[in-house]
């Protein structure tokens, strides 16, 4: 029994070691509720582990010890690399998207010898067994039966220990309790419960799936403006196939949309070109280096208070921005295949209102399947490297600037008004002058500058950017139709191949790591626009319909997950991880703390607004939602 006793200590003390240092090298701190969490979790899975490598012949016991400690070890190095390469744990659902991952191998390379202390820190406890494996006793304890009977018997007390320990933990917005049994957010689980209890909840809802339920929450009524309600409402005459999730038809009953409003329609028949770029930031953005991209985010509709969250990498923020929905690893790799029913969607909606539509990206458009995705939204006229865009895509990154200098032909002389859409790719990773030939490009106009190698290299990928708005804006106005184009700029996600530090150093402030990492601009822009600033907090989830309500679309504002931008509505921001900023505060979902006026009522009823928008985005795509939903005229 003592040998039991010694061995369990050994694989309690290895699997503390092990989730205190993810936790330590990923977020340097830790709750009292989370370290409790770890130790009763860490304690459940030591006896499992004891359990079998004792049972069994010596040498299948050190086989199977050796096994489970290089799985660990590999598990924990695994996490601590992606969450540190491209901002989000490894999981089942990221599995079947991991070409998002994997496809640019050489900078994956990269992060990984950048990150070796850390996957020499996960190893540790495998490489001390190797060393020190001879001292082990692996001898079988079956003539202890009635020991190990006794053994045994703890393993299933100390689960329950573990549940009754969640149980009373419901004192907080979003408790443990909740991330274990209520809500499905694996980041934000690896991060207050630990990474072995969130493993367990990912394998099992992959297995058996979860069902996110509409909560029923206190809508807050817009301020009472006479002006305002005599627009009418962003609501159609819906009529719901007897196939519909319950889920997806509950939240829009209980949606209440959002209004229309002064701006609508302002754009009615005007072009609009829509363009999502590649790791674009406010921080990129300077009067004399990029003067194009100054010029619009400061002018035209100035939008202060702008998000853009990290929804893995380039297809989360895609997806944000197309559909109006909340991304999430689960929906993306069914969102991918182009399978889902948009008759909403953005080029189909515009092609009901007589628009050509054109997408475009410089990069490989059979990547994450982006011909796929985009054809069901309507986009019939997609160009990409290696399906018909005539630029030099033997380059990393690929130019911009040669992307809008092969395609404005496309649509300049159309005899419609026309929906323009780009996917540009010039900013990304990685931030160096040797592997990026974009930041070679322009290395000349920014060698002169007082930063870092990686953030001049940023800045210089940005350059590029700017170079091909400068071009587009000059051939619209060369072809007299400037005044009728609108041109509309996002972000994909916040430029995460640069460090918190290295974003502080072009930041015209000191930014967090939680919220004012992804603090960027939205452009709305127009040469005959006058400026308009907005104070209300906003994400891309909320672009398609603000956009829709500008250019007098109709559509139904309760089919989104975001909302008009320029509504009276009060704004919202929901982070990866659940936390989110309105604008009356901030909360966090790592230490359930908010900073605002409100009280807590207030606090949970967003939590159930945020809950209720991502169970509806999950839906609406598992379920082909739309497919279900007609509009009676």
């Amino acid at each position: 029994m003592k040998k039991i006793i010694k061995k369990n200590i050994m694989n309690l003390l290895i699997l503390i070691y092990l989730e205190f240092m993810l936790g330590l090298l990923l977020y340097d701190n830790y709750s009292r509720e989370t370290i409790l969490s770890v130790m009763i979790y860490a304690f459940f899975s030591s006896l499992i582990i004891t359990f079998f490598t004792t049972i069994f012949s010596s040498k299948m016991n050190k086989i199977l010890n050796y096994i489970i400690y290089f799985f660990l070890s590999f598990w924990f190095s695994l996490q601590f690399v992606f969450k540190s390469s491209i901002k989000t744990f490894f999981t089942i659902d990221l599995f079947k998207i991991s070409d998002q991952a994997v496809g640019f191998l050489g900078e994956f390379f990269y992060i990984i010898f950048k990150n070796l202390y850390g996957i020499i820190i996960f190893f540790l406890p495998f490489i001390l067994l190797c060393i020190f494996s001879k001292k082990l006793d692996y001898k079988t304890v079956k003539k202890e039966k009635i020991y190990l009977c006794s053994y045994l018997a703890i393993i299933p007390f100390s689960y329950f220990s573990y549940t009754y320990y969640l149980k009373h933990q419901d004192n907080v917005a979003i408790s443990l309790n909740d991330l274990y049994y209520n809500t499905d957010n694996i980041a934000l689980s690896i991060q207050r419960l630990g990474l072995l209890p969130s493993t367990g909840l990912d394998i099992y809802r992959n297995l058996f799936g979860f069902d996110d339920k509409i909560i029923d929450i206190k809508y807050e009524e817009p301020k009472e403006d006479q002006e305002i309600s005599d627009y009418g409402e962003n609501k159609l005459n819906l009529e719901f196939d007897d196939n519909i999730s319950e889920t997806v038809k509950k939240y829009i009953e209980n949606n209440q949309g959002t209004p229309k409003n002064k701006y609508t329609a302002i754009f009615d028949n005007k072009n609009l070109i829509f363009i999502v770029a590649e790791s674009f930031s406010t921080i990129g953005v300077n009067q004399k280096l990029t003067p194009t991209l100054y010029s619009l985010i400061n002018s035209g509709f100035v939008f202060q208070n702008f998000y853009v969250p990290y929804y893995l990498s380039t297809i989360g923020g895609e997806f944000s921005s197309l559909t109006g929905i909340y991304p999430d690893t689960s929906t993306l790799s069914i969102w991918r295949r182009g399978s889902n029913t948009f008759p909403y969607g953005l080029a189909n909606l515009f092609q009901v209102k007589g628009y050509n539509t054109y997408a475009y990206h410089n990069h490989s458009g059979y990547f994450q399947d982006r011909y796929k995705y985009l054809k069901s939204l309507g986009f019939d006229n997609f160009k990409a490297c290696d399906m018909g865009l005539d630029i030099n895509c033997d380059l990393w990154p690929e130019s911009d600037l040669e992307m809008i200098q092969s395609t404005y032909t496309d649509y300049i002389d159309s005899s419609k008004p026309f929906l323009v859409y780009y996917m540009t790719v010039s900013g990304h990773l990685e931030y160096n002058f040797s592997g990026n030939s974009m930041a070679s490009k322009n290395r000349k106009l920014v060698d002169h500058l007082p930063y870092s190698n990686s953030v001049k290299a940023y800045l210089a990928t940005q350059i590029e950017l700017d170079k091909a708005l400068k071009l587009l804006i000059s051939k619209l106005e060369e072809s007299n139709i400037l005044k009728d184009t609108i041109i509309v700029l996002l972000a994909d996600h916040y430029p995460y191949g640069l460090s918190l530090k290295e974003m502080n150093e072009i930041s015209s402030y000191e930014r967090d790591d939680l919220f004012e990492i992804n603090h960027n601009s939205l452009v709305i822009w127009n040469p005959n626009l006058k400026t308009i600033k907005i104070d209300k907090v906003g994400m891309p989830i909320d672009v398609l319909p603000t956009i829709y309500n500008l250019f007098g679309i109709d559509y139904d504002s309760r089919l989104y997950a975001g909302n008009d931008l320029l509504s009276p509505n009060e704004g919202l921001v929901i982070l990866g991880n659940r936390s989110w900023i309105t604008d009356s505060g901030k909360y966090s979902s790592i230490d359930n703390t908010y900073s605002g006026n409100d009280d807590i009522s207030y606090v949970k009823n967003i939590n159930n607004i945020v809950a209720n928008k991502i169970a509806f985005s999950k839906s609406i795509i598992t379920s082909d939602g739309y497919k279900y939903i007609k509009i009676n005229k």
